[in-house]
């Protein structure tokens, strides 16, 4: 078992198989379960992501019950049919994908955690914006999934994935970076290329607060799946093209961490600070549930 990323390239390298592969054949030994059944399992979750992001973009998209979030996938969408984005088709097909997957969680819908509803929308929307031009396989799109679990699951046991212990760096900080490894597998880059995209998209994102506005998962957090799923596919070209990160994948995740224990309570998930403290925040916040006691 692995239980550092260090250490997953290098059983990768050493059996000369995927990052995927190793989370496969972890999860086969873990759960006791065969290879079939873990890719059943995963399976489902892909059906979850595209059933959510289909659910998005259908007519004018979806609403929360606030009407603080919605639509804006759509919006997206009509837009790179009028124009030309200047960020390119691919990235904001992806952001479309990931602030769609997140207004179908902000409206209560059905989603899956990667690793966390809140940032629920950056491995799915990077997958499958991706997928238009690599063109993968099905068997592809669910090692996917497998290569993200694998640096998140480094992730969960070193540091922590969630707003409320470490901030929002630790959400869509997370995400964003393992989509990124994700894509440099599925693009054809090496185990150490994945691990280099991953470092250089958390290190973008250290130091991001959470701060819902009225403590809810909607502002600013379906915006900030777009800038995760973003900033993941410019990392995947970056290593792809051989820059490396001088900092290793492991330490960037230490460094994560220990921002994290230091961050104060208002600005992790507690709708306190940032944000949420802004006049407009706590006027959002009046609104929704009227005036505090």
């Amino acid at each position: 078992m692995f239980r550092t990323v260090a250490e997953l390239v290098e059983m990768a390298e050493k059996e000369n198989i995927s990052i995927s592969e190793v989370m496969i054949r972890q999860e086969m030994d873990v759960k006791e379960k065969t290879r079939e059944e873990i890719f059943t399992e995963m399976e489902r979750n892909l059906e979850v992501m595209e059933q959510a992001i289909n659910d998005s973009l259908k007519g004018k998209g979806v609403t929360s019950v606030t009407g603080l979030t919605g639509g804006d996938a759509v919006r997206i969408q009509e837009y790179m049919k009028n124009k030309t984005p200047l960020s390119g088709n691919l990235m904001m097909d992806a952001v479309s994908k990931a602030m769609g997957t997140n207004e179908v969680n902000a409206a209560m819908g059905t989603i899956c955690a990667t690793p966390t509803a809140g940032s629920a929308g950056v491995v799915p929307g990077t997958l499958f914006a991706v997928k238009e031009q690599l063109n993968p396989t099905h068997e592809q799109m669910i090692r996917y999934l497998f290569t993200a679990g694998a640096f998140g699951f480094v992730v969960a046991n070193n540091a922590f994935i969630s707003g409320a212990a470490g901030g929002c760096q630790a959400e869509v900080g997370s995400a964003g970076a393992m989509a990124s490894a994700a894509i440099v597998e599925m693009a054809g880059g090496t185990p150490q290329q994945s691990a280099d995209a991953f470092a250089m998209t958390l290190k973008n994102m250290l130091g991001l607060v959470c701060d819902p506005v009225a403590g809810l998962v909607e502002v600013p957090c379906v915006k900030r799946n777009a800038g995760g799923a973003s900033l993941a596919i410019v990392s995947a070209d970056m290593a792809l093209a051989g820059v490396k990160s001088r900092i290793p994948c492991d330490e960037v995740i230490g460094a994560m961490y220990q921002i994290g224990k230091r961050m104060p309570a208002t600005l992790r998930e507690t709708g306190e600070g940032g944000l949420a403290a802004t006049p407009t925040g706590k006027a959002l916040k009046e609104k929704i549930f009227g005036p505090s006691a």
